[in-house]
């Protein structure tokens, strides 16, 4: 029942996998701290001697891993029975003569749980079993294997292991007790990086004290990357690590790392070289991958565990990031939180000269002119879209005095935000689109169709700019100071949060919602339809939607109600369709393919979905009583100060949403203008096919227009220089071009980019840090805890589904957790399906933020790295209080 750590016959189903592990590694002479196992036969002896077999079966036959609460019940029965029961006498004395081996004293111990269906290469149990920390006495060392063998039956160990079809009967645990490592630091160690993949780095994670305070997640840690061949430092980022796990009287408890050293490095590059090896030692023993703790006293190292790495990413493509100047700045957000992938060609050499001569002309307006359209403007590196920031001593200096001195245009423009919106731009910008949507495009000649295309881009930009120069930071100002002046000022005991008095408007994607849910009822009505629509893909309804043809499969709904339906939703597309997934033109809009919208059509067809109706009128009364009641009880200034701050957030908000669904206002005529050309070039044989185009750049674009109206060689003019593909002479042929940069494009996209370039640096400003307020996070740690920004309230845990576009909508299934880099308005109907929300970028008031609460479902914005490091169908749990996201092993 006690074997020595090293013991040849520690095997799996003697002494578990953790335990198997430690025994791999003390017998190949690494350093690991002595200790002994206990045995899974001292486990059964516990349970035969205390006649608990069969209960314990029959409370574990009784849960269900899809209702928590049989699991709850079933664990609290189980652990009572086994935390009542006696250790037998002879173990016991085991026991408590293995630990006197161990020192004089009283030496302090981690006794760790080992069960034998625990870190196998294709599962993981990491954290579902108890760890126990500085355990000193026998009496205390028996008390925490006892609540080790217990933890064997908690709540998320019964369910994991039923999702993973594990008998219960055949599930055991042993217990290892090991000396203490009083740490000076501690961590973990990847011998690939589990971010990239790269097998050829290993990642080390480092704090101060025991390491629990990492696997807990309460640290921010110290990251290493290194070369494993080498142990070359590749790059170090250390973080400010506030909190320390440290050994007290009664185990560990968290205390506050001293001022001094918050901000130094854990490890040495010695120290890291030296992890470095002993990480390279065991992948070799183990010939895979594998996930280290390890801990520091002094200079000297031990490893704690070894386990191998589930879920590895596959290598992804490196990129050089080689900045346009050397010392730039490089940020993304603002309206590249609308372009989460490289860009087009044709959206880079079009759109983005475009916004940044909008960006001049609103500099201007503004006051600071010169000064700020001189130093920030959008550049591409690697094809992904950034903001140039350079802002160095003087001309920061120079652009604060422009803005100083342009403060009252700067108010102005910002007290005049909705009528400049409503009122100027949008007009404008639906009147380009209107006098050219009224144009006979296939007979206008190729060079005025890129006249209209143009139009089209600079009304967008000025749209845009107008948006974000006024809208969009009076949503987020009024807001953020209501939530404030509310919580410090006005807000008591018994009081709704502020989030209530913002909920329950209508808004842009709430009325889209709204509509394809009415036309779902509607549906619902017409059985042979609803059966139809219930069965088909959602590919295969909007094919049969745009062929202007009833489906001919059996089990078709009847022509009368197919027609029906199909004008139905040529309403709902002629109000909506322009919403985008993604604000660069060469992808495809709700207008263009309406499958990624049916998916939540479907889903209301099942009856399941609340009706967005009610959520809604639910939220506004919520939010008018509170109002009410609130008012009542609040007199002066207090009264005063609340009326005024929540009507400005309640007038801005809604305005906000209606603003941004009108950002590809003219997409879906612009796409057509540009498919038009392309069909053209397609048939001269310039590209292979129409969308071709869109993987050209604007000047080759020009060109290609100019060769389809100019005249043939040989003297035969194009028919009326139409550039139709009855004339024009010979053109270019594209279709290597293209091939090419959609190969770039796809090993691109594999690859996250940096928030911020050069990707360990910061973005200041007049001294100040201003990467606090990107719309990501830039200093993720590696392993299973990711954060962000808790955006909407709530917590929930279920199986992520990571989605890139629309057109991976028809894989999400409802009760899963969105995971994506955005979500833009036109991603709204997936959120009826969804439990909780994560993204890679976004804030505390971006669309999937405001959108998530009015669902009521828990949102995790802004972490940078989620779609990099989840995978579809892990199960996750998302704390949309603390910002937390976490993956269940």
């Amino acid at each position: 029942m006690i074997l020595p750590l090293d013991s040849p016959e520690a095997t799996l189903e003697q002494v578990g996998g953790k335990g198997a592990s430690l025994a791999r590694l003390a017998s190949a002479g690494l350093p690991v701290p002595p200790g002994f196992h206990l045995t899974t036969p001292a486990y059964r002896r516990f349970v035969s001697q205390n006649d608990l077999a069969g209960a314990i079966l029959s409370a574990a036959a009784e849960a269900n891993p899809g209702e928590p609460a049989t699991l709850d019940r079933a664990s609290a029965q189980i652990r009572a029975l086994m935390e009542a029961a006696p250790i037998p006498e002879e173990l016991a004395g085991a026991v408590r003569q293995g630990y006197a081996a161990l020192g004089d004293d009283d030496p302090p111990v981690a006794v760790r749980s080992s069960a034998t269906a625990e870190d196998l290469p294709e599962l993981s149990f990491a954290g579902q079993q108890e760890t126990y920390l500085n355990v000193r006495g026998g009496d205390r060392v028996l008390e925490a294997v006892r609540r080790c063998w217990a933890s064997l039956w908690t709540a998320r160990a019964i369910g994991y292991r039923a999702r993973q079809g594990i008998p219960p009967a055949e599930v055991s645990l042993a217990v290892v007790v090991q000396q203490l490592i009083p740490a000076d630091a501690a961590g973990i160690l990847f011998t690939a990086n589990p971010l990239t993949g790269a097998r050829d780095e290993i990642v080390i994670n480092a704090a101060w004290g025991l390491g629990e305070a990492i696997v807990g997640g309460l640290v921010t840690p110290d990251t290493l990357v290194l070369r494993k061949e080498t142990g070359e430092v590749i790059s170090q980022e250390v973080a400010n690590k506030v909190l320390m796990t440290a050994p007290s009287p009664e185990g560990t408890r968290e205390e506050p790392v001293p001022a001094g050293q918050r901000m130094q490095a854990a490890l040495s590059s010695q120290q890291a070289a030296g992890l470095a090896r002993l990480g390279a030692r065991i992948e070799a023993l183990y010939g895979r991958p594998m996930d280290i703790e390890w801990a520091r006293r002094g200079e000297s190292l031990f490893i704690l565990q070894a386990r191998p790495i589930t879920a590895l990413p596959e290598p992804r493509p490196s990129l050089d990031w080689q900045l346009p100047r050397p010392n730039g700045r490089y940020a993304r957000s603002s309206v590249i939180e609308l372009l989460p992938d490289p860009l087009s060609p044709l959206f880079a050499t079009l759109a983005l000269p475009v916004w940044n001569d909008a960006i001049r002309y609103l500099a201007k307006i503004l006051g600071p002119g010169r000064a700020l359209a001189e130093h920030v403007r959008l550049v591409t590196i690697n094809d992904y879209a950034y903001y140039d920031t350079d802002m160095g001593g003087w001309q920061g200096a120079r652009l604060l005095l422009a803005l100083v001195w342009g403060m009252p245009n700067i108010l102005r423009m910002l007290r005049r935000a909705q009528a400049r919106w409503a009122g100027e731009a949008r007009p404008r910008y639906a009147a380009v689109v209107q006098a050219w949507a009224e144009r006979d495009l296939a007979a206008t000649p190729a060079e005025p169709l890129l006249d209209g295309a143009r139009a089209i881009v600079n009304a967008a930009a000025e749209h845009y700019l107008t948006i974000q120069s006024g809208i969009l930071p009076v949503a987020y100002m009024s807001e953020s100071v209501f939530t404030v002046a509310y919580q410090r000022l006005i807000r008591r005991k018994g009081d709704p949060p502020a989030l209530t008095f913002l909920l329950g408007f209508e808004s842009a994607p709430i009325r889209a919602e709204k509509s394809l849910y009415d036309l779902a009822m509607w549906a619902r009505g017409e059985p042979e339809l609803a059966a139809y629509l219930g069965s088909a893909t959602s590919a295969e309804i909007a094919a049969a939607y745009q062929s202007s043809s009833a489906p001919e499969s059996p089990g078709a709904p009847a022509p009368a109600s197919w027609g029906e339906f199909c004008r139905r939703l040529s309403q709902h597309l002629e109000r909506f369709g322009h919403t985008i997934y993604d604000l660069d033109f060469a992808k495809a809009l709700p207008a263009d393919d309406p499958a990624p919208l049916l998916e939540a059509l479907k889903y209301f067809l099942t009856g399941q979905a609340r009706s967005p109706h009610d959520r809604q009128a639910a939220a506004a009364a919520a939010r008018e009583q509170a109002m009410e009641s609130l008012l009542a009880r609040r007199k002066g200034i207090r009264r005063w100060l609340f009326e005024r701050l929540v009507r400005s957030a309640q007038r801005y908000a809604p305005l906000r949403e209606d603003a941004l669904a009108d950002v590809g206002l003219g997409w879906p005529l612009l796409r057509r203008i540009f498919r038009e050309i392309g069909q053209r070039l397609a048939a001269r044989g310039g590209i292979a096919q129409r969308d071709d185009l869109f993987w050209l750049e604007w000047e080759e674009v020009q060109t290609a227009a100019h060769a389809l109206a100019a005249p043939l060689r040989g003297g035969a003019p194009a028919a009326g220089g139409s550039g139709l593909p009855g004339g024009g002479e010979s053109v270019r042929d594209y279709r290597p071009v293209v091939a090419e940069r959609r190969a770039r494009w796809e090993r691109e996209r594999a690859v996250t980019p940096p928030v911020v370039l050069p990707a360990r640096g910061d973005l200041r400003f007049l001294g100040i840090d201003f990467t606090r307020w990107l719309p990501a996070r830039t200093d993720q740690a590696a392993g299973d805890t990711i954060r962000g920004i808790g955006a909407s309230p709530g917590r929930v845990s279920g199986l992520a589904r990571v989605l890139r576009g629309p057109e991976e909508f028809s894989e999400m299934r409802a009760g899963e957790i969105l995971v994506a880099k955005i979500t833009t308005p036109a991603w709204t109907p997936l959120f009826a399906l969804a439990a909780g929300v994560v993204t890679d970028v976004g804030g505390p008031l971006s669309h999937s933020s405001i959108v998530a609460r009015e669902y009521h479902i828990p949102a995790v914005l802004g972490t940078g790295v989620a779609t990099e490091r989840l995978r579809s169908g892990q199960r996750i749990t998302v704390d949309g209080d603390s910002g937390v996201v976490t993956v269940e092993k």
